[in-house]
């Protein structure tokens, strides 16, 4: 039983619905940042872009919103300092209330220590499990793995992404635009 590409790719359902993305390869963080502005100018509004370090100026690029992970560490922060008050005046002066040299059974400047410590260990965790829950962690496969250069974007290589959920999105046209921008290696990525 002979069958040709298409008919394998139909029977294993990897048709044109489920196509992922378009990934583009770029070989210096100015290229995609310029990239990426240009793409957002022709219309497309879900872009992503990988890279080995952080790149300035590609977030306004892309159109990437600021992040929510800051306001979450203030408010945990808060809670955290709020949290060291309240066990400092709770043990001193309500749960074993003990009047030592006729200090007073709760001053702020006592609880300084623990306030602090609490306020810095609650934002800790507010970091850690913010970043894994904005982030979608643990992640142990994404479809972008399967673009040739994707082990490269944490080496030497900047990616820009087109994925297919924009509304814009046509898989021929993608590729053309990504390589009208500028970049050096194109492939359409199925999911």
């Amino acid at each position: 039983m002979n069958l040709n590409p298409e008919e394998i790719k139909d029977k294993l359902g990897l048709g044109p619905d489920k196509v992922w993305g378009a990934i583009g390869e770029f070989s210096e963080p100015d290229e995609l940042v310029a990239a990426g502005r240009k793409i957002k100018e022709m219309g497309y509004t879900k872009l992503d872009a990988m890279s080995p370090f952080p790149v300035h100026g590609i977030d306004d690029a892309i159109g990437i919103p600021p992040s929510r992970l800051g306001w979450m560490v203030i408010w945990f922060s808060a809670l955290g300092a709020l949290t060291g008050l309240v066990l400092i005046w709770w043990v001193g002066a309500v749960n074993y209330p003990v009047v030592i040299g006729g200090k007073p059974l709760f001053d702020f400047t006592y609880s300084i220590p623990v306030t602090f410590e609490l306020t810095i260990l609650f934002s800790a965790f507010a970091v850690f499990f913010g970043m894994w829950a904005f982030n979608g962690l643990p992640q142990l496969y994404h479809p972008s793995f399967k673009h040739p250069s994707a082990y490269r974007a944490t080496d030497d290589r900047f990616l820009l992404v087109i994925e297919a959920t924009d509304p814009k999105f046509d898989p021929q046209q993608s590729v053309e635009h990504l390589k009208s921008v500028g970049a050096a290696m194109v492939e359409v990525v199925e999911g």
